[in-house]
């Protein structure tokens, strides 16, 4: 990947190290999951500094302790078929992130192609 460099990489020894330190309820901190009361679309973002989205693993999703504390608060879920089990993880942390982008009218980014001014 191209982009490592303009990361800053944070990391933690567990989940719970990470929840110690940015407690979700103090944080607007939401958890992706098929089991998610509200959709993604219906969190007002725009006027939040700061989101933190966690997702688990593809195979498992997140831990059933951490749902369970926040199901009514702060789980969310992409709207899908009900024939489905679930979305590929780097899809559904694309859809979300450029959702939180777009309700940031897409801050720093660039809104117009510069492909042909270079021709």
């Amino acid at each position: 990947m191209d982009y490592w460099d303009k990361l800053d990489i944070e990391e933690h020894d567990s989940l719970e190290d990470f929840l110690n330190k940015y407690k979700p309820e103090e944080h607007n901190m939401f958890f992706a999951t098929t089991k998610g009361k509200t959709k993604y679309t219906d969190i007002d973002y725009s006027k939040m500094d700061e989101v933190f989205v966690l997702y688990g693993k593809e195979t498992k999703g997140l831990p059933e302790w951490l749902l369970e504390k926040y199901l009514d608060t702060k789980t969310i879920r992409i709207p899908m078929l009900p024939t489905l089990r679930s979305l590929n993880l780097s899809n559904s942390v694309a859809i979300i992130s450029y959702e939180i982008l777009r309700q940031h009218e897409f801050e720093d980014l660039q809104e117009t192609s510069t492909y042909f001014d270079d021709k």
